[in-house]
């Protein structure tokens, strides 16, 4: 049975702080966009980056893996979404925090 303090396991750190890395991008993101800055299209292809260094990081697909984001457990996982009309197979990163 896994223990509920899983989340405070040091292996995790170097997974914690590009989850970290990842929110901040997505402020600087909706930052970006809000004032119509010319760093739009960088702002989101570090976004991609990160969202899949992060998914290679994870343990695990199509279930929850929690973090310790500063204030208690968080949640990170990869799901599963399936090709349409065109568009690839592909996993998409989800963070609880």
């Amino acid at each position: 049975m896994a223990s509920n303090l899983d989340y405070l396991n040091p292996e995790l750190i170097p997974l914690e702080e590009k989850v970290n890395a990842y929110l901040e991008a997505e402020k600087s993101l909706q930052r970006a966009e809000t004032d119509a800055s010319p760093t739009v299209e960088t702002s989101r292809s570090t976004l991609a980056r990160l969202e899949q260094e992060i998914i290679a990081m994870l343990p695990t697909r199509d279930e929850w893996v929690k973090v310790n984001l500063g204030y208690g457990p968080s949640r990170v996982g990869a799901w599963h979404v399936p090709a349409t009309n065109g568009t690839p197979e592909r996993y998409e990163l989800r963070v609880i925090h």
